[in-house]
């Protein structure tokens, strides 16, 4: 059977949602990051990223881990297209080559072009933070660095339902998955209004609400 590795509030989001649009079975081990650990090395810590038992699956000490039929792989997005490819030929995966490398331009563009500030965003803004004047300043700077990439994914969806071949596919639940952490920054995102009615339909797919159910149930 199919299994990931991670808990649900990390990267692993991403392959979790995409399984649940392909209704493909998975077992989920829930290895839980060692910074979120008071001591990640005691006897009684949970399975983490710094336990011996997952680093010998994973010598980088990350998550997600994705095994499938012999293959072990990390890096989410590569899951994600990996399994696109192998169970969604024509639907969620690509039809022919073209929209293969559509879908990873896609991804990469979301994961080098928008995914480090928009990680900022979500880290230093958001409720319940007081932020400093350094906190500040690292969210004003990463919010005008998105400006660019976020134009870009505007413009395409303000005439383009979802990002590759007029209809719903990995390439959407990989960006969206991104563009996700940037959502709370209104002053960002209203400058956008295709892009946040797409990441809206995006969150209103039942695979999607499933995923964010199980997510909100683990702990913080």
């Amino acid at each position: 059977m199919l299994t990931i590795h991670g808990v649900t509030r990390s990267r692993a989001s991403r392959i979790i949602w995409l399984c649940h649009e392909l209704d493909l079975p998975f077992l989920q081990i829930p290895v839980i990051q060692a910074y979120r650990l008071g001591d990640a090395d005691a006897p009684d810590a949970p399975l983490n990223t710094r336990s011996a038992e997952f680093l010998k699956l994973s010598p980088a000490g990350a998550i997600p881990v994705m095994e499938d039929d012999g293959l072990v792989l990390s890096e989410s997005l590569a899951c994600t297209l990996h399994l696109a490819r192998k169970h969604g030929r024509g639907g969620l995966g690509p039809a022919d080559e073209v929209e293969d490398a559509l879908m990873l331009q896609w991804s990469l563009y979301a994961a080098t072009a928008i995914e480090p500030d928009a990680l900022t965003l979500m880290m230093l803004h958001r409720p319940g933070r007081v932020q400093s004047g350094d906190d500040a300043a690292l969210v004003a700077s990463a919010a005008e660095r998105l400006v660019r990439p976020m134009t870009v994914l505007d413009a395409h969806l303000a005439s383009h339902k979802h990002l590759v071949g007029g209809r719903f596919t990995v390439a959407d639940v990989n960006v969206a998955e991104i563009v996700r952490y940037a959502q709370g920054y209104g002053k960002l995102m209203d400058q956008f209004p295709a892009v946040q009615a797409w990441l809206k339909a995006c969150h209103e797919r039942p695979a999607f609400q499933r995923t964010w159910k199980d997510r909100m149930a683990e702990p913080e």
